[in-house]
């Protein structure tokens, strides 16, 4: 018996000629959060839609508790929380009113599951404000209350935070963190906010056009991230080829005009800048940085940003 709550067997997702997943092998460990990362239509959703059976695959298989999806979803499924797409809630009832109507149709006992869940994201259970007048935290909130009124053992959450404003967004953060740590939830959550799951996240996979490039923990991710030195400098073009004629280096990136960076972080950074300023060329800033996570999803996925 393994750790892994998800784990997935080349799982593969066609639609005619085109592939949306290809041959994904994700392992989500018991009681971590799991940061699922790609551009729109990198197959983010379409996994997750897998892992909950509302897809099936065309190829692969996904595992739940060391148990196949395939032929167990009825003793599976309920110990899943789950918000793919918006729920379809009654704009003219009240947040407990809504849940109310989930908590019938899906079995769940009692008013004290629907007091707990409000409570947990801070919304008051005997509040008469209807679901049309919430902004629009308020109403992710109520999703994510939705997702875990049954108390679940497992939460899949597809871009929970999206359109959020920054507070909002520290919201469901906190919320997150809270059910993982204090309560033992294991999360999958997929985003493009970079920078959100790299507080958040214990464990981060990146999916580019369906394809798994990299599956790591955040701290190892962050342990070998790729180490540069930043310039600013008059002209780029001319440091570029200062630093090919006089220290027989290739390993850089011009981002513009003025900046540039070389992925040699061990060389003196007080000799170039001198070498530099011998051969006329200004230097406005040298310093030695660390990537970002967007940094390095810019750089494994060959291309721009995530969003």
């Amino acid at each position: 018996m393994n750790n892994y709550v998800i784990e997935t067997k080349n799982l593969t997702k066609t639609y005619g000629v085109g592939t949306s997943v290809a041959d994904l092998n994700i392992h989500i460990r018991r009681g971590r959060i799991y940061g699922l990362l790609g551009r729109n239509g990198a197959g983010k959703t379409t996994t997750m839609k897998m892992l909950l059976g509302l897809t099936r695959p065309t190829a692969g298989e996904v595992f739940l508790w060391d148990k196949p999806l395939r032929g167990n979803k009825r003793n599976l499924l309920p110990r899943i929380g789950s918000l793919i797409e918006a729920p379809g809630f009654y704009p003219n009832l009240t947040a407990a009113e809504n849940l109310r109507i989930f908590a019938a149709l899906r079995g769940v006992p009692g008013p004290r599951a629907i007091e707990n869940a409000l409570e947990f994201v801070r919304l008051p259970c005997r509040d008469k404000k209807l679901f049309s007048q919430y902004s629009l935290g308020m109403k992710q909130r109520l999703a994510i209350a939705l997702a875990i009124m049954h108390d679940p053992e497992l939460l899949i959450l597809d871009e929970p935070m999206n359109g959020l404003d920054p507070v909002g967004i520290a919201e469901i953060r906190l919320f997150l963190r809270q059910l993982c740590d204090g309560k033992g939830k294991t999360i999958l959550i997929s985003s493009h906010i970079l920078s959100e799951i790299a507080l958040l996240a214990d464990d981060v996979a990146i999916i580019d056009k369906g394809v798994l490039l990299e599956e790591e923990s955040l701290a190892a991710l962050e342990q070998r991230s790729r180490k540069y030195i930043h310039f600013a400098v008059s002209d780029t073009a001319q440091a570029a080829r200062i630093l090919e004629r006089e220290f027989g280096e290739t390993q850089f990136a011009v981002e513009d005009d003025c900046n540039l960076r070389l992925y040699h972080p061990e060389l003196s950074v007080t000799k170039i800048v001198r070498v530099f300023g011998e051969n006329g060329l200004e230097v406005f800033e040298a310093h030695t940085c660390g990537e970002s996570l967007e940094d390095h999803f810019k750089r494994i996925t060959g291309g721009e940003g995530i969003a």
